[in-house]
């Protein structure tokens, strides 16, 4: 570790970044591990573990052991991704050597967009092993679709792609988390610590109506986070967690030396993810499902602002996003509109030619090209935890007035349709 002149650890910009630098390289890592158990096998002596969250430490002693710490230096030195791929090869060596069985699930924190940059020769041969000898769950956070939609459904559907699993971390303890979850489609949901530990009050009740939507409708499972009395477990099993994690049931700590005799009686379910939406449009996806009308401009803008309008409920709040072919089609009332919804929405997302990467503030913009097929449509899709709307529309390419320029229409509020649409833009939307 670098010191400054007296002999204290350097803590200078350029010291943390030899210092951290200096972990990165060594892979100085260490893993432990907390159990997570099946909420309603608690009452026996020993609760039944259905597997464990890998949970990293830096070097000992130094000012990178708690992985906050280490996790802010690297991102400050520009190596996260090389750190998040040294944590996770840590985390699946250990489960390893420890004889981790597939019958236990091994949960592993991941930055998405670590998970789009390539694995570091040194680490292949561990991550090619534990793709061949682990069951993983891959957690991320709602921050990452909000920051970077495009990057977190790509690490997604890689994450599948290896047969592996995806959780939610955190879920509640930001409102757009909600909003997020369908989109990220996790197995696991879980559940944020503060909601375990004060589950009173209108905001919980509306978080725990979200979650049990949507584990009704997938089959997903719910794990309640920062388990450490019994009081925080009934609240867990009011909330409909059938799962646990906290102090009570373990504190992070080697694997047990038993580890590789255990199974799970009922392993943590991998719900099936939607089918991809390639390179289709929302038009395309919801005209195939949905009988078209026609209806000029003026008939359509009641109804595109009618979603537009829905978009504003501060207490759930949505994903919004915008197809306006063009820029010029974005008018000062629209990007009025847009603007305020950005406000309390949980991400608000526009696409046109020749759009700004911000072209209302606290909107995200994306340019889409001349030629591309959305050039030719106009869609206005809104998803919260509970509502879901989408208005699709092609142009006809009619001349004259722009208000009455006809178009062949779909409205649909089929939620699983309205998010195979709005998935279709979010790949669109790109870090500011």
């Amino acid at each position: 570790m670098d010191m400054d002149g007296t002999g204290a650890p350097d803590r200078s910009t350029a010291g943390i970044i030899r210092g951290i630098g200096d972990v990165i390289d060594a892979r100085a890592v260490t893993t432990v591990f907390q159990p997570i158990v099946r909420l309603d096998s608690w009452r026996r002596h020993r609760p039944e573990v259905v597997g464990y969250e890998a949970l990293t430490r830096g070097p000992a002693g130094t000012p990178w052991e708690a992985p906050l710490e280490l996790f802010d230096a690297a991102r400050r030195a520009g190596r996260l991704a090389e750190l998040d791929w040294v944590c996770r090869a840590a985390a699946y060596r250990a489960a390893i050597d420890a004889g981790l069985p597939l019958g236990l699930t091994l949960f592993v924190n991941a930055e998405p967009a670590a998970l789009g940059v390539p694995c570091p020769p040194d680490l292949a041969p561990t991550i090619l092993d534990a793709q061949l000898r682990l069951r993983v769950v891959v957690e991320m956070t709602e921050r990452a679709i909000t920051d970077d939609p495009a990057t977190l459904l790509s690490a997604a559907e890689a994450c599948r792609g290896s047969g592996w699993g995806v959780a939610l971390d955190d879920v509640g303890a930001e409102p757009a988390s909600l909003a997020v979850m369908p989109f990220v489609h996790p197995d696991v949901v879980k559940v944020d610590r503060h909601l375990t530990q004060q589950p009173d009050g209108a905001y919980a009740a509306r978080v725990v109506n979200a979650i049990v939507a949507y584990a009704e409708r997938t089959g997903a499972a719910v794990l309640a986070e920062g388990v450490e009395t019994r009081g925080h477990v009934a609240a867990a099993l009011g909330m409909g967690s059938t799962l646990g994690q906290g102090w009570l049931f373990g504190r992070p700590g080697p694997l047990p030396a038993d580890v590789a005799e255990r199974s799970a009686t009922l392993p943590v379910p991998f719900v099936a993810p939607p089918a991809g939406t390639g390179t289709r449009t929302p038009y395309e996806i919801v005209a195939a499902r949905r009988p078209t009308a026609e209806a000029t401009k003026r008939m359509l803008m009641p109804l595109s602002r009618y979603l537009e309008e829905k978009a504003l409920d501060p207490a759930e709040p949505p994903i919004l996003l915008g197809c306006f072919q063009e820029a010029r089609f974005l008018t000062a009332a629209t990007a009025r509109r847009y603007a305020t919804v950005a406000q309390t929405a949980a991400l608000v997302g526009v696409l046109g030619t020749e759009l700004p990467s911000v072209p209302v503030p606290g909107v995200r913009g994306a340019a889409i090209a001349g030629d591309d097929p959305l050039r030719g449509e106009w869609n206005v899709v809104v998803v919260g935890p509970h509502f879901a709307g989408a208005l699709v529309a092609r142009d006809l390419a009619d001349d004259g007035p722009d208000a009455d320029r006809r178009f062949t229409y779909a409205l649909t509020y089929d939620r699983d349709l309205v998010l195979e649409a709005a998935r279709a833009l979010l790949h669109w939307i790109v870090p500011t």
